[in-house]
Parts: C-alpha cells; sequence; structure tokens
C-alpha cells in the first residue's frame, strides 16, 4: 500500500497493489494491521455505496457533526470521480483549504477524509460507482452540508452540475457555523 501525504495534513491518499494476470486483478483495499503501519489506526463500521449516473453529479459537500462525526475511505469501484476533501476545523491553520484527487476503477486509488472535513465529489465519468467505508453509523440529526461551489474548488466540470434538493440549498462556507474544533496535528 502506498501511502501518499497531501497539502492538508490528515487527507491522504492510498494507493493499494494490485496484482493482475489475464482474468483482473486483485487488491487488498483496506488491512488494519498494514494501515497500522503507516500510522492509521482507525476502525470502521459501515460501508457505503453509490451510484450516480450522470457525468458532473455533484454529492456533497457533507459532514456528520459530533458526536457521531465520521473518518471517511473513499474509493471508486466503477468509473472515475473527482474526490475532494475541505477543512472545516475552526482555528485549523488549513480552515477551508481543500484537497482533490482522481479516483477511478482504473487507478485505484483511495481518499482517507478524517473527521473535521467535508466531503464531495463529482462524477467525470457515467455510471460510476463510489464505495466508502465510515468509523461511525450514520446519524440524521447530525448530517450536515456547506454548498458546493463556496470553497473556491475547482470542480473542473463542465455545465450545470446535478443536485440533490439538500446540496442545492446547503449555506455557503462563509456562513456555516462549524462544529469541529482543531486540536493540533493533523
Amino acid at each position: 500500500m502506498q501511502v501518499e501525504q497531501t497539502a492538508v495534513p490528515g487527507v491522504l491518499v492510498l494507493t493499494p497493489t494490485r496484482f493482475g494476470d489475464a482474468r483482473g486483478f486483485f487488491s487488498e483495499s483496506w488491512n488494519r494491521q498494514r494501515m497500522a503501519e503507516h500510522g492509521i489506526d482507525l476502525e470502521f463500521v459501515q460501508d457505503n455505496h453509490s451510484l450516480s449516473a450522470v457525468v458532473g453529479t455533484v454529492r456533497g459537500l457533507h459532514f456528520q457533526a459530533p458526536p457521531h462525526a465520521q473518518d471517511k475511505l473513499v474509493r471508486c469501484g466503477q468509473g472515475a470521480l473527482f474526490d475532494v476533501a475541505v477543512d472545516i476545523r475552526k482555528g485549523s491553520p488549513t480552515y477551508g483549504h481543500w484537497v482533490g484527487v482522481e479516483l477511478s476503477a482504473e487507478n485505484g486509488k483511495q481518499l482517507l477524509v478524517p473527521k473535521g472535513f467535508l466531503h464531495g465529489f463529482i462524477t467525470t465519468q457515467p455510471n460510476t460507482e463510489i464505495c466508502y467505508k465510515c468509523t461511525d453509523y450514520y446519524a440524521p440529526d447530525c448530517d450536515g452540508a456547506v454548498r458546493w461551489d463556496s470553497c473556491g474548488i475547482d470542480w473542473g466540470g463542465e455545465g450545470t452540475p446535478i443536485l440533490s434538493d439538500k446540496d442545492a440549498i446547503a449555506p455557503a462556507l462563509a456562513d456555516f457555523n462549524s462544529p469541529f474544533v482543531w486540536e493540533g496535528a493533523p
């Protein structure tokens, strides 16, 4: 497993080794013991899987507030997407900064999005599947969103994105009172 730091501390790109032959490939997308060797000690309790049929679908920017905040490990099972994490920890030197990574079925990359970060993506191929692990269970009363176009993210899409009603009316980052507080590195 290759582990890369990004420009925003705590957000990591994980690229599993793939073993391939004429049939395709095999890879280990998560191994708790190997991750612990890289200083990543997370216990995932829920896996989520979504399909976005149309290119230009934006999902996000989402978070789950304490006491049910979630770390997420995101990967693409089919198609391709541009995946984004935005720091929303009050007092963080990187508050409002974002990291974006292309995740695709072909490149096998994964993005580790820590608690205290918004998460979202835009699809760049039709019928894109996103799969992600979470360190806490979904709690509707802790669910939140920030407007997708209020953080200065270069989404790279063309035309008007396809949004859910929830995402279309989410508050802008400038109007958002984050429930997260930076507690030092990362």
